[in-house]
């Protein structure tokens, strides 16, 4: 049975006033390597339906991964009997219908190990040049290919295909005291060029040969798109509007409402989402397996569109749902799944920001990043993976790790210099977002609380 005839049966099955079926067809194409050797490779596919079915203001939903035909009349029952119990749901509103996709009849793409075709002989030539160096190359590479129906009893008959793809990469000295790692995320791995990733992550091993302590303090520090990424991901999760009009949040206004329109960094910086951005594409419309504070199953199919979160160093929106955006009286702008983030002009590269720093922190990314304090989005984390020492434009060697403590909104107002845009993959967020253009930044004062001895 195809996707698309499972949702008509299911919509056919259900009893309840209104229902939403969501179907997501996907494929992993993988392979897996360490000490330059490719370790292993394979294949798989994956299936899971959602059924939302609507009761009065009552909502049930229930889902399931790898439901075979004569096994969804007892999904959508399920569904429906949950419906007719649940107490009445706050968010409840019409269903939307939000139209055909011209594609909804086509089978559902996938992927497969080919995806790899101009990628693995760059990777193996890689293995043969890190040996030739004396360094070792770990890492997995990672292609899915998701295709997602989403059909209502309204008439909404809608479908999204997002390939996703990442390659983390790892390098370590014979003795395994020095590391290095850098990342991408691409859409089909054409793109990736293993040569260019191994030689970066060569020099940064060259300069971990000198190693130099320092002491816990702040200092001023360049935080990769990768570092960046990885702040402004978890702003940009915690933007909700019905959290800051509870007073929850740092988005909160003291005395009530929310800090929209208000300044949050004197550089007229952006950071927007747009579901057509190139090289970033995301589903174009909502879909929301469950409700929460942020998204609504009674918004599936709405349209989105290009929304600044943050225009010129203001805050420009909040994530909202239809029934968020009627407490809060400001324009419904549901969560888009990228990010980006711009400065003003071009901006420089982050080799030319090295090169103009007196004295300062060059780190790789972050990692194990926590939430002290949601009224101020205190966060807390690790270095990992490379801080470096710049003395007059030069790196000059490794330092120790650090824990940081750090407010990404209060960074905005600190931050000195945005450097140009490039798409990066995050490294603490990657198995849950990928699709990031993120600037290099040079914060004054990044606060290296303490000294970590993690690796």
């Amino acid at each position: 049975m195809t996707p698309q005839e499972m949702i008509e049966k299911a919509l056919d099955l259900s009893t309840a006033d209104d229902t939403v079926v969501i179907v997501d067809e996907g494929t992993t194409a993988n392979l897996r390597f360490a000490g330059n050797t490719l370790t292993t490779n394979g294949v798989s596919r994956s299936s899971r339906i959602t059924v939302i079915s609507v009761a009065g203001r009552g909502v049930g939903v229930v889902s399931r991964a790898a439901v075979r035909p004569e096994q969804l009349e007892d999904v959508v029952a399920a569904a429906d009997h949950a419906a007719e119990d649940a107490q009445p749901s706050e968010d409840a509103r019409p269903l939307l219908d939000g139209g055909r996709s011209g594609d909804w009849d086509a089978p559902a793409d996938a992927t497969s190990i080919e995806v790899f075709g101009s990628f693995a002989p760059g990777l193996g030539e890689a293995f043969a040049a890190a040996e030739a160096g004396g360094r070792r190359l770990y890492g997995f590479a990672e292609h899915l290919v998701t295709t997602t129906f989403v059909g209502a009893s309204t008439g909404t008959r809608l479908r999204h295909t997002q390939p996703t793809g990442r390659l983390e990469l790892n390098a370590k000295s014979p003795d395994m005291r020095r590391s290095a790692w850098t990342g991408v995320a691409t859409r089909d791995f054409a793109d990736v060029d293993v040569a260019a990733l191994d030689a970066l992550l060569a020099r940064r091993l060259e300069w971990a040969k000198n190693r130099i302590d320092l002491p816990a303090g702040r200092y001023e520090t360049l935080l990769p798109p990768s570092a960046a990424a990885d702040l402004m991901i978890y702003l940009y999760w915690t933007a909700g509007a019905r959290d800051a009009m509870d007073g929850r949040t740092v988005f909160s206004k003291p005395g009530g409402g929310t800090r929209v329109g208000e300044p949050l960094s004197a550089s007229p910086v952006r950071l927007y989402s747009d579901p057509a951005a190139p090289g970033i594409e995301c589903s174009p419309f909502v879909v929301a397996r469950s409700s929460g504070r942020t998204e609504s199953v009674f918004d599936n199919g709405l349209p989105l569109a290009s929304t600044d979160w943050i225009a010129d160093g203001r805050l420009a929106a909040l994530l909202q749902t239809r029934y968020s955006a009627e407490l809060t009286a400001l324009p419904v702008t549901p969560t888009i799944d990228n990010l980006i983030m711009r400065g003003p002009g071009d901006g420089r590269s982050l080799e030319e920001m090295v090169a103009s720093t007196e004295r300062g922190l060059l780190l790789t990314c972050l990692w194990y990043i926590r939430e002290v304090d949601p009224q101020s989005l205190l966060l807390t984390g690790l270095t990992r993976d490379g801080v470096y020492l710049v003395e007059n434009g030069e790196v000059v060697g490794e330092v120790n790790n650090f824990r940081f403590n750090e407010s990404p909104v209060d960074l905005l107002r600190r931050v000195t210099e945005v450097g140009a845009c490039e798409q990066t993959l995050p490294r603490e967020w990657n198995d849950y977002f990928t699709r990031a253009i993120m600037p290099a930044l040079r914060v004054p004062d990044f606060n290296m609380s303490t000294v970590s001895q993690a690796s």
